[in-house]
């Protein structure tokens, strides 16, 4: 009989988020696969978890992979956990998950703590629908992507590290314009969580004139320039009768 791979989600930075199924099935597994096994290594001892960890990080994710369906294929439950979060969200485990899946292993994912939902949340932003787009290109098809994405009618939502922060809000100024609402987020669940609504200009100009310090989630409002278009084009039918019965 095959094994199961568990998708555990760990905490953000509060551990008081880790759950109690988290905890039980991490005892239970066979084996964990930790992102980097040094972060891990706290959580772990916290919780009195102690069994193997194998480091599955982007770097070896696709030569290990086929070690690790061996082992499911021979019985072993395996658990996959990231440094922080829900695996494969902005982070390792897409790959493995969509290989297991391949050879009809079963995959279980876990509930629990991620980032990008309570800074949606918190923005007060409409989150009735709305993207996650997570980390932009670095480089290559990053003004391709803004440019796509400043018709983008729904929330966006976005992961930025401390030190493209201000390059990327100056890029939101110039492709979603200085005026769209956003709310940036940082250090969520821990003790110093800040959550910063305004204008891009606004925003912009806070962390500007503050210390950047962990990570962050940026909600941007979607346009209502295709709204706005819309509602123009029904005035003019309106205008000249050209409406539908």
């Amino acid at each position: 009989m095959s094994g199961k791979l568990y998708i555990v989600p760990t905490p953000i930075g509060n551990l008081e988020d880790m759950t109690f199924r988290a905890i039980r099935i991490l005892k239970e597994v066979d084996l964990i696969l930790a992102e980097d096994t040094r972060t891990s290594a706290p959580l772990l001892k916290h919780f009195g978890i102690d069994k193997r960890v194998f480091a599955h990080h982007q770097h070896n994710e696709h030569k290990a992979t086929a070690e690790i369906i061996k082992f499911l294929k021979e019985g072993k439950n395996i658990a996959l956990i990231s440094d922080a979060g829900t695996p494969a969200i902005s982070d390792p485990g897409f790959f493995l998950v969509r290989e297991a899946v391949k050879e009809q292993l079963e995959v279980c994912c876990l509930p629990g703590a991620t980032a990008f939902v309570p800074a949606l949340v918190n923005s007060g932003l409409p989150n009735d629908q709305f993207v996650f787009e997570g980390f932009l290109p670095v480089k290559k098809g990053r003004q391709t992507r803004l440019k796509t994405l400043a018709q983008e009618e729904r929330t966006m939502i976005f992961y930025e590290s401390p030190h493209r922060l201000l390059k990327t809000l100056t890029e939101f100024a110039e492709f979603f314009g200085e005026e769209r609402p956003i709310c940036v987020s940082r250090e969520l669940s821990k003790m110093y969580e800040e959550n910063v609504r305004g204008t891009v200009v606004e925003i912009k100009s806070h962390f500007e004139n503050n210390i950047l310090k962990g990570e962050f989630v940026i909600c941007v409002g979607g346009s209502d320039e295709s709204v706005k278009k819309k509602d123009k084009e029904a005035k003019n039918k309106n205008k000249y009768g050209k409406v539908d019965s």
